[in-house]
């Protein structure tokens, strides 16, 4: 695709056309829906083939290491090959992943091999998403960085991250509709893979791909081949939100991976009936995200200091009702209730850390920040484990972790200032530039 055409039509940025930006949508789309379509028939799929509960929850717990070592790797390599050579190898990653998933799942519910076989393959499966998979996430948050000035990029990131929740509301409401004769629970992965197959060709022949240059105003100093460059993951620009952002998306995993297994033991039905009553509570919380992160951030123009403050205190509370929630109904409350928060919580740390580096180290902060993001879910089979002990239990104590979260982004500094104004030399000359330019042509 030429120049010309990569800068014609209505932009969300200076460099970031809508087709661009719809194209990284939909990668990002992709991902989640199968990801958020799979956790929603996990449980079922535990108690048919025989698994204890903590290793269903387990399944994604190799895969998360993975995902974060890797993620900074992928990130890097981004910047030599490219942003968009990266988002396919993470899509036909994605898309392997499910396959293999998808036939131990078949073989597991017709009880061709031993449970903890079956567990070990699937575990295995699973793991190459987090190895190869992990590869589209930084470079879709790199391409969207690189593309947008500092005000548009909380608008551009929180519309991004409403792929997640977008995904969390088709993934849960298509993956009974695969559950079909002959495929069973298998079918809702091969459906996602093949989606992923048919997302790998839209990027392939519609995608525009091309350096984007630093701004002019740049004032880095030149970086010698071969220099290494220190670890984004000590830096204290970015530390804050990498604390922030394990923590929360920690909480927001094992609320949802523990979801399905209170929904069933609410209801008392066998797995497979309460499976629709847990994709209706998945989709509850993800049009509630939606509503945080399309319509409240624009609306009232909120800033990500505010986002990690309203979202881990909005969380906070929600958790505590789902905690002590009487009856479905008061699950299905809490849950949307702390999908809101989470919405406004993702884009916060997400959009703040990229505000808080420079155009050359986006796609290295987009990697760390995928990396805390994947790691957290090693943590998920505790809360597991923490529920079959005593239900309220682990919404206890994400009540206490968000709270806390809640006083560190008011007392933390790097979290109080999170886009209030440019953090890097670079990008305050180029403020002042685009302010200078905005007073000659009034």
């Amino acid at each position: 695709m030429s120049a010309a055409t990569e800068s014609s039509g209505p932009e969300l940025g200076p460099r970031l056309p809508r087709r661009s930006f719809a194209i990284i949508f939909g990668v990002s789309i992709a991902t989640a829906l199968g990801n958020t379509g799979m956790q929603s028939v996990l449980p079922a799929i535990g108690r048919q083939i025989g698994f204890p509960d903590y290793l269903v929850a387990a399944i994604f717990s190799l895969s998360a290491l993975l995902w974060a070592f890797s993620s900074p790797f992928w990130a890097a390599r981004s910047d030599r090959s490219g942003r968009k050579p990266m988002m396919i190898v993470g899509l036909v990653g994605f898309m392997v992943s499910m396959v293999c998933c998808g036939g131990v799942v078949a073989a597991g519910v017709r009880h061709l091999a031993a449970p903890m076989v079956i567990f070990v393959l699937f575990l295995l499966s699973r793991a190459l998403f987090g190895l190869f998979g992990s590869a589209s996430n930084p470079a879709t948050q790199a391409y969207v960085a690189e593309r947008t000035d500092r005000e548009e990029r909380t608008g551009a990131m929180a519309g991004l991250a409403g792929a997640f929740g977008l995904g969390t509301i088709i993934g849960p409401a298509i993956a009974p509709a695969f559950v079909l004769p002959g495929m069973g629970l298998a079918g809702p992965m091969f459906a996602f893979a093949v989606i992923a197959a048919a997302m790998t060709i839209v990027v392939l022949r519609c995608l525009p791909e091309g350096p984007i240059a630093p701004p002019p105003t740049s004032r880095e100093p030149p970086t010698e081949p071969g220099t290494p460059r220190p670890s984004l993951l000590r830096d204290p620009r970015l530390r804050p939100f990498l604390v922030y952002g394990f923590l929360v998306a920690a909480a927001q995993t094992a609320q949802g991976q523990t979801l399905g297994f209170l929904i069933i033991d609410k209801l008392r039905l066998p797995p497979m009936q309460a499976q629709g009553y847990t994709a209706v509570a998945m989709m509850a919380g993800a049009i509630a995200g939606l509503l945080a992160q399309w319509g409240l951030i624009r609306m009232f123009r909120m800033a990500p200091r505010d986002l990690l403050r309203w979202g881990a205190g909005l969380a906070a509370l929600a958790n505590l009702i789902v905690a002590f929630a009487p009856s479905y109904s008061g699950v299905v409350l809490g849950y949307a209730l702390s999908s809101l928060g989470y919405g406004f919580c993702r884009p916060g740390f997400t959009a703040g850390a990229s505000l808080a580096v420079s155009h050359a180290e986006q796609a290295r902060a987009a990697g760390a920040i995928a990396a805390v993001n994947g790691l957290n879910t090693v943590v998920a089979p505790l809360f597991v484990m923490l529920y079959g002990a005593w239900g309220p239990a682990p919404f206890l104590v994400n009540t206490a972790i968000l709270a806390g979260l809640m006083a560190y982004a008011v007392a933390n500094g790097v979290l109080a200032r999170a886009g209030a104004a440019p953090t890097t030399e670079d990008e305050t000359a180029q403020s002042s530039l685009e302010r200078n330019q905005e007073g000659v042509s009034v």
